[in-house]
């Protein structure tokens, strides 16, 4: 292949790789406040201004008979608990379900787009909301549904920050749970040392997730599950950020492993709309969260 053939897929890469970088290091300019710590960062009244807004969630008076277990929302990288749960959360609530969701991973002087601070330090955050959320609620535990990092960095809350005393049940979109190549550009980072110790320093959530990065190392460690917990991880054929897809999946007891085009040949979801408009992995989620009363997931 001529020199310069090689090239141009390269800088387009690049391109693409320094305008990630960018968009998540330069601040917005937006009225907004500086993050707020863990304990803070998710209170009840904030968030349940944020949830009525889209559609009826974060209700901390929710009782439900049919589901007496409530339902912690996670979003993914660069998403937020309103704008990632825009479509599942009023599904879930539609459905008898009391749902919560929280902001985690927050970077001082970047509204918006949460996700980016180091995952161990959000699996605290989510530790601390759990907490919030069964007090308010009086439920012995949760289920948790998690899109992307917020399908991986729960594990982190089971397995070592006592989680898995309070969780029934952990659902993934698109997870991020063996890393991900993010279709070739993590690859990149090799060559370019000093564009990796940038997005290490500024935005660690990024970094942890890269294939082999030191906290997916410890996070997987001596197995992916731990005991009583089910796992269901869903995910597609069209993902293109958690790459390769099937490294989303999980090994162990209790786990589940769905790919929606198994059910649904001609499903098009890819990595975002999966978590937000896809009936399919919705059903099948739903499905997760009460096994007892699943019904066969069609087109």
């Amino acid at each position: 292949m001529p020199h310069w053939r090689r090239i141009r897929p390269l800088r387009r890469s690049l391109s693409a790789l320094a305008l990630a970088a960018a968009a998540v290091m330069t601040p917005v300019a937006a009225p907004a406040a500086s993050a707020a710590p863990a304990d803070t960062a998710a209170a009840p009244d904030t968030v349940a201004a944020q949830g009525a807004s889209g559609g009826g969630w974060n209700d901390y008076s929710c009782k439900s008979a049919q589901h007496p277990r409530p339902v912690v929302l996670v979003h993914g990288t660069l998403g937020n608990s309103v704008d990632n749960w825009l479509g599942f959360a009023p599904y879930l609530v539609g459905r008898g379900y009391c749902v919560f969701s929280l902001d985690y991973g927050q970077l001082p002087g970047v509204p918006v787009f949460h996700g980016l601070g180091p995952v161990s330090e959000s699996a605290k955050q989510l530790s601390a909301y759990v907490d919030r959320v069964r007090a308010a609620t009086g439920a012995a535990k949760v289920d948790v549904v998690g899109h992307s990092q917020g399908g991986m960095m729960p594990r982190y809350y089971l397995k070592f920050l006592g989680g898995a005393a309070k969780v029934n049940a952990l659902v993934a979109f698109v997870p991020t749970n063996h890393g991900t190549t993010l279709s070739g550009l993590t690859r990149l980072l090799d060559y370019f040392p000093a564009a990796a110790d940038i997005l290490a320093r500024h935005t660690p959530g990024l970094t942890d997730q890269v294939v082999g990065s030191d906290f997916l190392t410890r996070l997987n460690e001596g197995g992916d599950t731990v005991p009583g917990v089910r796992y269901t991880v869903i995910s597609t054929k069209y993902d293109e950020v958690a790459t390769p897809y099937r490294a989303q999946f999980l090994s162990g007891p209790d786990v589940k492993n769905v790919v929606v085009q198994d059910l649904c040949p001609g499903d098009l979801s890819e990595h975002v709309t999966i978590a937000m408009t896809d009936k399919v992995a919705f059903h099948e989620a739903v499905n997760a969260l009460d096994p007892e009363h699943a019904t066969p997931t069609t087109c």
